[in-house]
């Protein structure tokens, strides 16, 4: 039995394409980390797959599709937005502040310094930037490097202060957005926008807001169906340049708060079977029904509302944002208890998937435009909700179909290898 870190690390959150963490359980050297990144990357495509295939709008707004959702009831909808949205994003944010410090631990042993982390962060930004330019324009790797480095400046505070500013930080969040974001809820979909002149002013004005913020995709939307490349990076950065820092003040005030829990998680043993495995279990229950209850009453609660425009803003961004955090931390504690028990063909396939994070997130955003691109098969704004369940169910067999083989012939994923060799500056040998 071998509860040692091995040579080659987990550096992060999507791995260096070499064993990581090796907690004991059954004997075999299972992988805890990379199984849960594995699942996380794949459930990820799950749930971007509206946002590659349509309008990205219509990753929360069903009516922003192109062709009929083929969703009747929004039943599908419910489904995902209760067991897949948040909380793949969730529990990779988690992983990501566990890599981190794991990073700087073997740092740290090699007399090295908070800066090669803060230089690893830097080529992390470098490489989401070209993600959003050139490929997808949901790219979360610079949020991520951006909140990294401020959780860097965290790694040497205590557990207990890690943990706390994170679960406040977390929760402060939560109440503010989920305030400022139910607002515009409140005025258009209920009775309250009509209770003064003042309100009905404002309801006709967030009214017409919808059909602005529909339109603020058309040229995206329009320059992906016809194929034109060059016109979508052209709009991209000159129209779009800012949307990076938008989206990391809109998810910022959960990102940070959860690399700092999965730090101090991390520190405690939480990913490496120090606590009790049967109150893991349970808790990790608890965590994840109760969650799930909550979202299916939110869910519920959007559908009676018609999945109007802004009852699913206010579901995805602010209802579901306290319940989000029992589920990601209840799965990671599921997941950290039965990733043990994963030793069949399956289980060793997610796990190199894990492994090989980082290439197939990057590398699912390029089969992705192969898929609706214009200038390749053209699915784009085609393909109702079951049928891009399909595409998913798809690129979960290539990703479980490449990774393995790969990962016994070569040290680490392509990208893994070049993220590695750009950190160090120094050219490693791929090939075992």
């Amino acid at each position: 039995m071998n509860e040692t870190i091995s040579p080659h690390a987990l550096d992060d959150t999507f791995g260096d394409g070499a064993q990581s963490l090796t907690p004991v359980s059954t004997g075999n050297r299972i992988d805890t980390l990379d199984f849960i990144r594995g699942l996380a990357v794949m459930g990820i495509l799950a749930a971007n797959i509206v946002a590659f295939g349509q309008p990205f709008e219509a990753y929360m707004y069903p009516a922003a599709f192109q062709t009929d959702p083929g969703d009747p009831g929004g039943w599908m909808w419910i489904a995902q937005f209760v067991l897949v949205d948040g909380k793949m994003r969730g529990l990779f944010t988690l992983l990501f502040g566990a890599g981190m410090y794991l990073f700087m631990e073997k740092a740290w042993a090699r007399g090295a310094t908070r800066g090669l982390q803060a230089w690893r962060l830097a080529i992390l930004m470098a490489f989401g930037m070209t993600h959003f330019f050139l490929i997808w324009a949901g790219d979360i790797l610079f949020y991520y490097a951006l909140f990294g480095f401020v959780a860097l400046a965290c790694l040497k505070w205590s557990v207990r202060t890690q943990l706390v500013a994170g679960l406040a930080g977390y929760i402060i969040g939560a109440l503010l957005i989920g305030g400022s974001l139910s607002m515009p809820w409140l005025i258009v979909d209920t009775p309250f926008g009509q209770s003064s002149p003042d309100l009905v002013e404002q309801r006709a004005d967030m009214i017409d807001q919808i059909d602005g913020a529909l339109a603020h995709g058309a040229v995206p939307n329009a320059t992906i169906a016809s194929g034109d490349y060059a016109a979508l990076v052209t709009h991209r950065v000159t129209e779009q340049w800012y949307e990076p820092l938008g989206n990391a003040l809109l998810f910022g005030f959960e990102t940070l708060p959860l690399m700092l829990i999965g730090i101090a998680l991390y520190r405690l043993g939480f990913f490496s079977g120090a606590f009790d495995r049967a109150k893991m279990v349970r808790w990790g229950w608890i965590g994840t029904i109760a969650g799930g209850l909550a979202h299916l009453g939110i869910g519920l609660a959007v559908k009676t509302y018609g999945f109007s425009y802004y009852s699913t803003l206010a579901g995805f961004v602010a209802w579901s944002t306290l319940p989000r955090l029992w589920m990601v931390v209840g799965l990671a504690a599921l997941l950290v208890a039965y990733a043990p028990s994963a030793t069949g063909w399956l289980g060793e396939r997610v796990r190199a998937a894990g492994r090989a994070a980082f290439t197939n997130y990057l590398g699912t955003s390029v089969v992705m435009m192969f898929v609706f691109h214009g200038w390749a098969l053209g699915l784009f704004g085609q393909l109702n909700r079951p049928q891009l369940y399909i595409v998913v169910v798809l690129a979960w067999v290539l990703m479980l179909a490449w990774s393995k083989p790969w990962l016994d012939r070569y040290r680490y994923g392509p990208l893994e290898w070049l993220w590695r060799c750009l950190t160090y500056r120094t050219l490693f040998p791929l090939k075992k």
